[in-house]
């Protein structure tokens, strides 16, 4: 599988707490594994984010992404729950 970064995700990444980091991290290495193992809570979005698809990387911060390909996804947003869908 081939991942990247938006510049958006990645400047929001700088920012977050290094904990929160560290649990991407290792999500991130989980999803490329197995992408829809039961730890991430992985699903499709709909209304204003439909296309887009959600990964739980703590009880309160998810990160988004669209599929470009069938093997190519491009993770866009890293931020609490309250602040991407509130």
């Amino acid at each position: 599988m081939n991942i990247d970064f938006h510049r958006t995700f990645k400047k929001r990444y700088k920012k977050i707490p290094v904990k929160v980091r560290s649990q991407f991290d290792e999500r991130l290495l989980l999803f490329q594994k197995d992408s829809s193992h039961p730890l991430l809570s992985h699903h499709p979005l709909s209304g204003d984010r439909d296309g887009q698809w959600s990964i739980n990387i703590t009880g309160d911060w998810r990160a988004l992404y669209v599929w470009l390909e069938p093997e190519t996804v491009l993770f866009i947003d890293i931020d609490t729950h309250s602040n991407l869908y509130g």
